[in-house]
């Protein structure tokens, strides 16, 4: 039986590295969120000095940017499957957004983030354009697909992280809904007949619901503008 450490002796640190960097900020993010989350912070956590850390992390920029690749890299990426492309890309906007809101504030540094160049985002981005080349999309409109599904899935998931995480009540949104309803109801009709006629539908239903109304109809454009092309 081994003997028991001597009180005075200190537990041994782990070693520090850009993995375990990464890990301790997204356990801080998950608690705190990311207002809280600083190189300063990070070091508390793991019991050491701030200077330290910029060894393996420049800064917060690119700590976040790090935080975006981990996360991206848990989105599972299918083989592209010319029978089955608009279902495998579905589920792949699905992934992208429960990835993005799997953690606080991911799916603001994703929309921050211009020009991804991390392994992880190229892999992302390997897997929609596969999936719409698959679709039989010229190659412009496959760039344009992708721009727009991209853009898409991340604004989504940045309205989901906002509610979720108490910046918007859901009461908040019911009340708001209703006082523009009222205010749109008092509008001239002569001068806004589309906005009033459409205007009890912008907005309704779940957030799911609306998800994926939106991503059929992007597929459904794909599907005819690919039957164009095939022509």
């Amino acid at each position: 039986m081994p003997l028991p450490e001597p009180p005075w002796r200190k537990p041994v640190r782990q070693q520090l590295s850009r993995e375990l960097i990464v890990d301790t900020a997204l356990e801080i993010l998950d608690r705190e969120g990311m207002a809280a989350l600083s190189m300063r912070r990070i070091a508390t956590e793991l019991g050491t000095g701030a200077a330290s850390l910029y060894a393996h992390v420049s800064n917060k920029e690119e700590l976040q940017e790090l935080l975006l690749e981990r996360v991206l890299s848990q989105v599972p990426h299918p083989v592209p499957d010319p029978g089955r492309w608009a279902a495998q890309l579905r589920e792949l906007c699905s992934q992208t957004v429960r990835a993005l809101t799997a953690h606080n504030g991911i799916a603001m540094v994703a929309l921050a983030t211009i020009i991804p160049t991390g392994e992880a985002s190229f892999d992302q981005a390997e897997a929609f354009l596969g999936l719409l080349k698959a679709s039989g999309l010229s190659d412009a409109h496959v760039a344009v697909a992708f721009d727009v599904l991209s853009l898409y899935c991340t604004a989504y998931a940045v309205e989901t992280d906002a509610i979720r995480s108490g910046a918007f009540s859901e009461a908040q949104i019911l009340e708001r809904t209703r006082q523009l309803g009222e205010y749109m109801a008092a509008l001239p009709a002569d001068r806004f007949p589309a906005l009033l006629a459409l205007g009890p539908l912008l907005g309704s239903g779940t957030p799911e619901a609306r998800f994926g109304a939106a991503i059929d109809l992007v597929l459904a454009g794909i599907e005819t503008l690919a039957a164009r092309s095939g022509e």
